[in-house]
């Protein structure tokens, strides 16, 4: 499905489900009204639809995005990003808000990482913002950047669960940690007229037009994704952008610069806090999955590695060649608060391509946050 002008991921959605020990909870009301027409069942807890008859094989991960559950998170909410310790990792820490995402992107790693393909989103809220409280509690002095794009988007479900304004509003009031919302949508209707403090960075996925248009399927293009994040700047907001993943393909170079253009010559490089970079890397079992499902994508066919930390990766070459292109162009932009950074990547490409290694600066965590201080007027 190309882009759309009216763009909202959670149109897709036909099917709700609803744990029965969720069915009175505010944020279910609130998400039923905001979802008119679809067809609503009532579940046991822990217990999913069954869609196995009707949805085969790969089948059931693109028809499994028309159907969510709404239901409760057991677990805790807040955790460290999953990394691996062969790669400079960046310490982020996720807030678990749900699973899987409306959108469709062909290398997305969901595909090869989550049991189910239905989305969840976990309504129990009163829960979560009571973790976060009494984690915030026990370690005062400890500076936080938290996200919830790891296991979904942070905004493609935004229209209908208003979750961005719960979470906005109570970051506002939390002086030593910053929330990153990470989407490839443009659902902005909840942030014009809240109060996030400058604790909340928007933060928008970018690529080549060329990948955008042709492997992230139902996502806003390029234009809706630095308009909104125009909008966002103007609304007060901090912002942050992520190449990840980079993708070898034909015109790759032109592709990338294009890109790199056009966001600084619509967002203002002062509202900017953090670009990451990430050149493609993806589990053994993604590529069967993905090219079983989108047969007509080819970037899975180029050479790639097993790398330290069990994904493919391209050849060391390849990324640094890559890496030093759209460091390249976006040096010639950049605020210099701005952190840049890569995003699982080992010392040795740091030192290719930025001349230092993380350790020298003190470390990626301290790096990220001196540039959220920095630019959201932290203490």
């Amino acid at each position: 499905m190309p882009h759309t002008a009216n763009h909202d991921p959670a149109s897709i959605i036909q099917h709700v489900y609803v744990e029965n020990d969720c069915r009175d909870l505010p944020l279910t009301r609130n998400i039923l009204a905001n979802l008119p027409g679809r067809d609503v069942r009532i579940i046991a807890p822990r217990s999913g639809p069954d869609l196995s008859a009707t949805l085969p094989g790969p089948h059931a991960l693109t028809s499994g995005k028309k159907h969510l559950v709404l239901c409760k998170n057991r677990g805790r909410f807040l955790k460290p990003c999953p990394a691996t310790r062969e790669y400079r990792c960046c310490d982020y820490q996720v807030l678990n808000v749900g699973m899987n995402c409306p959108m469709d992107c062909v290398y997305c790693i969901l595909q090869a990482y989550l049991n189910n393909p239905w989305l969840s989103f976990f309504v129990n809220i009163d829960d979560l913002l009571a973790e976060l409280t009494a984690t915030f509690a026990e370690t005062p002095k400890t500076f936080r950047r938290i996200g919830t794009g790891e296991f979904t988007d942070s905004m493609a479900l935004d229209r209908v669960t208003g979750l961005s304004r719960i979470l906005i509003e109570f970051f506002r009031n939390q002086p030593n940690s910053v929330l990153e919302l990470k989407s490839k949508a443009v659902a902005l209707d909840n942030l014009r007229h809240c109060e996030h403090g400058g604790r909340t960075i928007m933060a928008w996925s970018l690529n080549s037009t060329e990948i955008m248009a042709k492997e992230e399927l139902r996502t806003a293009s390029l234009d809706q994704r630095l308009a909104a994040a125009a909008q966002c700047a103007e609304w007060g907001y901090k912002l942050a952008f992520h190449f990840d993943p980079i993708i070898y393909h034909p015109g790759w170079e032109n592709g990338y610069k294009e890109t790199i253009d056009r966001l600084f010559a619509t967002v203002p490089a002062a509202s900017i806090v953090w670009i990451s970079m990430g050149a493609l890397r993806f589990l053994p079992a993604l590529k069967n999955i993905a090219t079983g499902r989108f047969p007509r994508s080819r970037f899975f066919h180029e050479e790639f590695v097993l790398g330290l930390d069990n994904k493919f990766r391209y050849f060391r070459p390849l990324r640094t060649e890559m890496y030093r292109h759209l460091a390249h162009h976006l040096s010639r932009h950049l605020d210099p608060d701005i952190c840049l950074y890569f995003c699982m990547e080992s010392d040795e490409i740091w030192q290719d391509i930025f001349g230092f290694t993380p350790e020298e600066k003190g470390g990626l965590p301290a790096m990220l946050d001196l540039a959220a201080r920095t630019k959201c007027g932290q203490p």
